[in-house]
């Protein structure tokens, strides 16, 4: 038990001092269905496209590499009484499950089902974008806007052992789900 707990602080020392760690700049505000934007690296290089599909009857947003490849898609689920998004591969198969998990006015906490590996949980104020994404304890990614000086503007930082696709893809929906009219 102790020895685990160590290993658990550890890791995220490591994951805070950026050690194996990917960042990403995403635009909030822009993520409405119908819009397109990309996902830029920390050089400022194009990674990743979202393309916001409009006039669907659910939202929907397809994340493609810089070539044109699509590598996940982040839909809403129809008749979902509860916050929920799905996103599938680039084939149409479930690799995850974004939910809302319980609602407090300071600090939303959200889970993310995973079809192929053990789920995430994200705990955190989403609203400012300020969160991380853990795995058992572990940060995965973390979110947070004090990486970038520019308005509507948030960093996203994914930990090695993470699949960038699926985080992303999951920052996404969660932007989406609590930013609906933007």
């Amino acid at each position: 038990m102790f020895e685990e707990r160590r290993a658990r602080r550890q890791a995220n020392r490591a994951f805070d001092h950026g050690e194996g760690v990917t960042r990403y700049q995403m635009h909030q505000k822009v993520l409405a269905v119908g819009d397109d934007y990309w996902i830029d690296d920390d050089s400022g290089d194009h990674v990743y496209k979202v393309d916001g599909k409009a006039l669907r009857l659910r939202k929907t947003f397809h994340i493609e590499d810089r070539s044109g490849h699509r590598v996940a898609t982040v839909q809403g689920r129809a008749l979902r009484i509860k916050d929920s998004m799905e996103i599938e591969d680039a084939d149409g198969k479930r690799i995850a499950m974004v939910k809302k998990a319980l609602i407090n006015p300071l600090r939303d906490r959200w889970h993310i089902e995973q079809a192929d590996g053990p789920d995430l949980d994200v705990h955190g104020n989403v609203l400012d974008h300020e969160y991380t994404i853990e795995r058992d304890g572990r940060k995965v990614a973390e979110v947070s806007k004090k990486w970038f000086r520019l308005r509507d503007t948030y960093g996203l930082e994914i930990g090695p052992d993470a699949d960038h696709a699926t985080v992303l893809a999951a920052a996404i929906a969660i932007d989406a789900m609590t930013h609906p009219g933007d």
